[in-house]
């Protein structure tokens, strides 16, 4: 940088930042921040972020969006590391990951002279900033949203996506991650997550039929179950207020599902499996056959089980043990000749990539884009995966 900006000084403009930024609009947020990075010395301040299907970062103001795969800036959000690149001239360029917590939302970029220690820190604390910014405002803006997709959307896919959590999160103890396709015509998958001190909950669902009461579905089931955790429901209660939840308001209407809590202190996964796929456990590498393999029981909403308990089952989780629950529509893809992608693909897959410890929720990004390629980007079914990895030790490193 030609000129330091004094210690102090830095301090005040980033309060003034911070000040601006709650009043301002969407866009014009960044241009607030780039007000604050002239007055740094910094020449370029721009936020790409992730579009639905996780292939592109499309930049919020100019440009043309960029590829995740073979640049920079993908190398920045897949690996969730920052990147310092060569600029035009002289110039540096330096590409920031965007998260929100464990979410991966996008990256930031930012071009300078000079980035010295100092500047560095200030470049890391604005990618913060706007990060927790833009989560803010874009629960009621659609300019963000806009921004992310790349095609039109079904009204049955609106509204179960306004129903998802972020696609990330965790802990330095546990993470759960998820993903799932087909992007803009999503018919009854959905999944659910939540954290708290003690434990990690989550839930994978499959509702019946690819109509707009299947999307409904869903997300009745999954209202009942945020309900009953909200409410501090044991999981045996929660299971039983979907049931009820279906066979009252949906009655024609049943999906699968399973509902599972993981222990953060002892690693005990407890989980309900409701006419769904078993979870599977992945131990150093491997898949552990049959580990967590119980007698199924019916799917939810279906009459002759209203009032009635499910049961819950326990097993002890290792330190860096994986745990994924599916649908149907992962093992089932098949390729134009008949092929299935199968369930010892699909494993081997999550198992490669954990012994080369790359981060799961970029795992899952590579793992869905694979089910789409094999069936040529066209899916007969959907396809949802959501991967739980428990670390009382703290992440990888």
């Amino acid at each position: 940088m030609d000129k330091q900006v004094p210690i102090g000084a830095s301090e005040r403009l980033f309060e003034e930042l911070i000040r601006s930024v709650h009043r301002s609009g969407p866009i014009d947020v960044l241009e607030t921040a780039a007000d604050y990075g002239s007055a740094l010395g910094l020449k370029e301040i721009t936020v790409y972020l992730v579009d639905l299907q996780q292939r592109l970062l499309v930049p919020l103001t100019g440009g043309g969006s960029l590829p995740i795969d073979g640049t920079d800036a993908g190398l920045a959000y897949r690996s969730e590391t920052l990147r310092l690149t060569e600029g035009n001239g002289s110039e540096l360029g330096l590409w920031l990951p965007l998260m929100d917590g464990a979410d991966r939302m996008g990256v930031l970029h930012i071009s300078a002279p000079v980035l010295d220690e100092p500047t560095l820190r200030r470049c890391q604390m604005v990618a913060a900033l706007l990060a927790l910014v833009i989560t803010a405002k874009r629960a009621y803006s659609d300019t963000y949203v806009r921004h992310t997709r790349t095609a039109p959307m079904q009204l049955r896919t609106e509204m179960l996506r306004a129903f998802l959590p972020p696609r990330t999160l965790g802990t330095t103890r546990a993470v759960s991650t998820a993903v799932l396709e087909p992007a803009y015509e999503l018919g009854g998958d959905a999944f659910d997550h939540s954290i708290t001190k003690d434990t990690l909950h989550a839930v994978i669902l499959d509702a019946m039929g690819h109509d707009l009461a299947s999307g409904l579905t869903a997300s009745v089931a999954m209202a009942g179950a945020r309900n009953a955790r909200r409410s501090g429901a044991d999981l045996a209660r929660l299971v039983g207020n979907v049931d009820q939840a279906l066979h009252t308001w949906l009655p024609e209407r049943f999906c699968t599902a399973v509902f599972a809590g993981l222990d953060l202190s002892s690693g005990t996964l407890s989980w309900a499996n409701c006419g769904h796929p078993a979870p599977l456990l992945l131990r150093r590498q491997r898949l552990v056959h049959e580990a967590l393999d119980r007698a199924p029981e019916l799917p939810l909403g279906l009459d002759v089980l209203a009032g009635t308990e499910r049961t819950v089952h326990e097993f002890a989780l290792e330190p860096g043990d994986q745990v994924l629950f599916y649908t149907d529509g992962v093992t089932e893809a098949r390729d134009p000749e008949g092929d299935l992608f199968g369930l010892e693909r699909f494993t081997d897959f999550i198992a490669r990539a954990s012994a080369a410890e790359e981060p799961a929720p970029e795992t899952l990004r590579r793992l869905i884009h694979a089910i789409l390629d094999h069936q040529h980007g066209h899916l007969s079914d959907d396809a949802t995966i959501l991967l739980l990895e428990w670390r009382p030790d703290g992440p990888r490193t």
